[in-house]
């Protein structure tokens, strides 16, 4: 499904939420399944030898297999993107904003502290400054108009992090998702996945949706409701149904990006 968020569904949370009459029952026995997948098809591509270091599969690892000049790869682009997060982040617990882009720096500064990207933001003159607060100040917009109000009892949480080790340690990858809401106690699917991007959403959103849904699977044993991709740069959104076929395509994804690395070892 492919939404722009200028009419019926309001915002992205009731996309994301729907009717709670209509979503399936919590789905606990994939988890171990794809799993094996991932072992298996590990095991293929290495072997029973020991990796050090080992292979590491981030969204970005599976980006790159689509790699093309992307305004947001630059130096620029990675900061204005990490200064939305620090704002979604924000908005996800109810903080009033007043000013984004010192706002999100403020966030970004107390999480870090300091940083290589932080450094070329301090390293920009006053023109550069300007016009990236600017840019930030639009995509924030962007944001708010399309996020609606995230209540409390959806438990949202922002910047989840996961790591799973594969292979007795072969393989590790890593996630963070944006901004997760519902919980995985409720009889019926409940949660939902959100990334935010200030590109347009391409083909590499694809991939990192199903993955965001892959490693929460893996994560908690249960698989998601939905997961999603928005661009703040044009207010698309992406929303995708998980399933078994989506979360097996996102195993054929990992799989892909191991062959990479090892190939080119």
């Amino acid at each position: 499904m492919t939404i722009v968020l200028d009419s019926a569904p309001s915002s992205v949370v009731e996309a994301l939420r729907g009717d709670r009459s209509n979503r399936p029952l919590i789905d606990i026995a994939s988890a171990s399944g794809l799993r094996s997948l991932l072992e298996d098809g590990i095991y293929e591509v290495i072997g029973a030898q020991r990796l050090d270091p080992p292979l590491v599969i981030r969204t970005s690892s599976l980006q790159q297999r689509f790699a093309t000049t992307d305004l947001a790869m630059s130096s620029i682009g990675r900061i204005r993107g990490v200064l939305i997060v620090q704002l979604l982040r924000l908005l996800s617990v109810g903080m009033s904003i007043e000013h984004p882009f010192d706002d999100a720096l403020t966030a970004w500064r107390a999480e870090v502290g300091s940083n290589e990207l932080i450094g070329q933001l301090d390293r920009l003159d006053d023109d550069e400054r300007a016009r990236l607060a600017t840019d930030l100040d639009a995509h924030y917009v962007t944001l708010t108009r399309a996020l609606g109000e995230i209540p409390a009892r959806w438990m949202p949480r922002s910047c989840v992090r996961s790591i799973q080790r594969l292979s007795g340690g072969n393989v590790v990858l890593r996630d963070a998702i944006d901004l997760m809401i519902g919980t995985p106690t409720s009889e019926v699917a409940s949660i939902a996945l959100f990334d935010v991007t200030t590109s347009p959403l391409g083909e590499g959103a694809e991939r990192s949706m199903r993955y965001h849904a892959l490693m929460q699977t893996l994560r908690s044993s249960v698989m998601p409701l939905r997961t999603c991709a928005f661009s703040s740069a044009t207010g698309e959104i992406w929303i995708r149904d998980v399933d078994y076929e989506l979360l097996a395509r996102s195993v054929d994804d990992v799989l892909a990006c191991v062959r990479d690395q090892w190939t080119a070892r």
